[in-house]
């Protein structure tokens, strides 16, 4: 892509409105244009970014045996009456009416609607167990949103929904999920601690949140530090394996880690100083089990192996990608702009022209450009006929991963720079030399 030709609308001064980092620097590098009160436009750059954490998202909940579906932002109001929550859920719920008078509601969470979608569909406990998800736009009426598209009241959800015989495969089905949260923030470059959680209106009695540590965390967290030493299950993990999923869930829940709600001070305090881990939090993710929560006012029923009718157990379990994008850059940036992890970058490469309209700097830029593209890497060739100072401002802005710059002085000599966005590393290589090193880790 060529940034002559992209929709990159940079802001030179801060809003006034942004408070914490990400919000500034997605305001500033162009991610997103606020419409009013925590609703946001994603522009090309931001949804380039949302993107690519929906893809890690899928491909983790897809190796967890879940299966996608896509259920509609508005709900019928008579589900939740049947679940006993239309009322309960307070003022956050945006209730609506259409035009014959039937009252309607923006989802704020889906467990009515896939709770029905469930019973109409799956008779036999042959057909369980079974996890739903998709990825949709949730209306949350806050009464105070803020920090940007960390606490927004339109956002982007990755809600998935399990559905069980009993509480034992329920348990299963949880531990499958906890497992499948670890290698999600992982792989898109955060460390995530679980930590006990309170059920709120959601329900149930066990919760897990995973939480990222950062500086500008919403919240105060506390854990042992030997959390942040753990590995991830690798991508070979068998989810299918009960024993080894609980095993792996034991020892991720081994150690002191709480967030300021569940907070034990005499349980912290038996951790030794040198040991313990006292910071600001952002939840990523939070799972729920929850029984028969639903199952039994909405009559979710299977028959069983014992020819009886059984009332499923079902837990839901959350992400949200447009929080995601926020948190991300909360734990990565510096005083320049945005760091982007490779895995979630709305580009691969930024390659630098320093002078447009020279012959020889148009020349190896486009060569570049073309064989990288061929190779598969996605490249943002700023081809702006702008100051060199300008460039270099903008390309930490925005924190694609690697910039190559081309300039006349360097070409003469045969050389250009590569620059490492994250350690600010430069190395000094000749066009074939860059060619080469990006086309083979493609």
């Amino acid at each position: 892509m060529r940034l002559s030709r992209y929709f990159l609308p940079i802001l030179r001064e801060t809003p006034k409105e942004a408070e914490i980092v990400s919000h500034r620097l997605m305001l500033r590098a162009g991610l997103v244009r606020q419409q009013s009160a925590g609703i946001y436009s994603w522009l090309p750059l931001g949804i380039r970014v949302l993107n690519k954490i929906n893809a890690i998202v899928r491909e983790e909940q897809n190796r967890a045996s879940a299966i996608e579906v896509l259920m509609p932002t508005i709900q019928s109001a008579d589900l939740w009456r049947e679940s006993g929550r239309y009322e309960a859920y307070g003022k956050e719920m945006l209730r609506i009416t259409d035009r014959h008078d039937r009252e309607m509601l923006y989802g704020p969470t889906n467990e009515e609607m896939i709770t029905e979608i469930f019973r109409s569909y799956v008779k036999s406990y042959k057909d369980l167990p079974l996890n739903l998800y998709h990825i949709q736009w949730k209306f949350r009426d806050e009464v105070r949103p803020r920090f940007g598209t960390m606490r927004s009241r339109e956002f982007l959800m990755k809600d998935a929904y399990s559905f069980d015989l009993d509480q034992a495969g329920a348990r299963h089905s949880y531990n499958k999920m906890f497992v499948a949260y670890l290698r999600t923030f992982a792989r898109l470059g955060l460390k995530s601690i679980p930590m006990r959680a309170d059920t709120g209106p959601i329900g149930g009695d066990l919760s897990h949140e995973f939480i990222i540590l950062a500086n500008t965390g919403e919240s105060e967290v506390f854990c042992h530090k030997d959390y942040l030493e753990f590995e991830v299950p690798p991508e070979d993990t068998d989810f299918d394996d009960i024993a080894g999923m609980q095993a792996t869930v034991d020892r991720w829940t081994s150690l002191y880690a709480a967030t300021s709600e569940m907070h034990d001070e005499a349980a912290y305090a038996a951790i030794p100083e040198n040991e313990s881990v006292s910071a600001r939090g952002i939840e990523v993710g939070h799972i729920f089990y929850f029984g028969t929560k639903y199952s039994a006012p909405m009559g979710a029923k299977v028959m069983g192996p014992d020819g009886q009718e059984h009332e499923v157990h079902m837990g839901s379990y959350g992400i949200g990608p447009s929080r995601l994008a926020a948190a991300i850059i909360e734990a990565s940036h510096d005083e320049n702009g945005i760091i982007w992890p490779e895995a979630v970058a709305p580009f691969d490469i930024l390659l630098l022209n320093l002078k447009v309209g020279d012959a020889g700097t148009d020349e190896a830029c486009l060569r570049i450009y073309n064989q990288l593209t061929a190779a598969g890497r996605d490249v943002l060739y700023d081809d702006r006929d702008e100051r060199p100072g300008a460039k270099f401002a903008t390309a930490d802005l925005i924190g694609i991963p690697w910039q190559i710059v081309v300039g006349p002085k360097g070409l003469a000599e045969g050389r250009i720079e590569l620059k490492r966005r994250a350690s600010g590393e430069k190395l000094t290589l000749s066009v074939e030399e860059v060619i080469a090193r990006f086309s083979a880790r493609a």
